[in-house]
């Protein structure tokens, strides 16, 4: 068995799900997560003040596959969760763990 573990962008949380049903994935936890890499934030202006925060938002999916549906739920949640064909920095990371029965 493996964990793996996806961080996405949460507009793409539609998307992967339908991914992962059509590889008959269909047990995932969905957690609301905060983070920063390399997109550095962003910046917010509320009641006239500029705001800039460093942690954005975003998805992480909790999956527990056997062997043989490792290659197929992350080919899907990269296909899905990418934005643009190549992807862009802050689509995401995807782990995989070994998960002991």
């Amino acid at each position: 068995m493996k964990l793996i573990l996806a961080i996405i962008q949460p507009h793409k949380l539609e998307a992967v799900k339908e991914a992962l049903n059509r590889v008959e994935v269909f047990r995932l936890t969905v957690v609301d997560v905060q983070g920063f890499g390399r997109q550095k934030g962003h910046s917010e202006v509320y009641r006239g003040h500029e705001l800039h925060t460093q942690l954005l938002r975003k998805i992480q999916l909790q999956i527990a596959v056997n062997e043989d549906f490792v290659e197929p739920t992350v080919n899907a949640i990269m296909e899905a969760g990418r934005t643009g064909p190549e992807g862009r920095i802050g689509d995401g990371k995807i782990f995989v763990l070994p998960l002991e029965d």
